[in-house]
């Protein structure tokens, strides 16, 4: 494991999470510098990525490499990314950090892989009840899709969750990580967003969070 690094403001001790989702980063990929990844600790992916792009990463980046499923990583279910971990209907601890995954679209196409409606994913979240029990809640939720009315989009393919709404309100974590709406959907695109108190980020391409670690 890393030192832990000092934020340069604050003193606070920090981890670097490189968030990613929809979009294969050609600064990242085909110009791959070890010197831009070096402060990074931490890897999470929200989705709609190809395996062979998550592996590169956890091949040369020595850091764990989370992900979730987006509505196009059907292919995961034969070709998972190598050397990674799915974090799906789990929480991942990490340097203390609790991180929720629950990846997935708004279903768009009945018996789709990786769509559920909305009661689906209240069931999965119910499922999650002793872990969140056990966890004493998480510190990160991650998902593909985001919640509805926080930067989703009117169309059902891209209408968010309302129980991510839900799990923002009862848990308040820091973060809320999600992709599925790209920058260039909409001239509305937003970065981060806030919701009660949680911070909320589209990961569209890649984005690094400094996220403060306690004590």
């Amino acid at each position: 494991m890393k030192p832990v690094k000092k934020h340069k403001h604050t003193g606070m001790g920090v981890m670097n999470i490189m968030i990613l989702t929809d979009h294969e980063s050609r600064l990242l990929y085909d110009y791959y510098e070890p010197e831009r990844m070096k402060d990074i600790d931490l890897i999470i992916s929200c989705g709609d990525l190809s395996p062979e792009y998550l592996t590169f990463f956890a091949t040369l980046c020595h850091v764990p490499v989370l992900y979730v499923r987006g509505n196009h990583d059907g292919r995961y279910a034969e070709n998972p990314p190598e050397g990674c971990i799915c974090i799906e209907d789990d929480i991942f601890v990490y340097q203390g950090v609790r991180i929720l995954g629950l990846g997935g679209s708004m279903q768009y196409i009945p018996g789709a892989a990786n769509q559920y409606t909305e009661q689906q994913m209240k069931r999965r979240v119910r499922h999650l009840g002793f872990k969140l029990w056990r966890r004493r809640g998480f510190d990160i939720l991650v998902a593909h899709a985001p919640a509805w009315q926080v930067n989703d989009l009117e169309d059902l393919p891209h209408r968010g969750f309302a129980v991510f709404r839900t799990l923002m309100e009862k848990y308040k974590p820091k973060f809320f990580f999600h992709g599925h709406v790209h920058a260039n959907y909409s001239s509305n695109f937003k970065r981060k967003d806030t919701f009660g108190h949680t911070t909320v980020i589209n990961a569209y391409d890649f984005y690094v969070v400094e996220y403060p670690l306690e004590g």
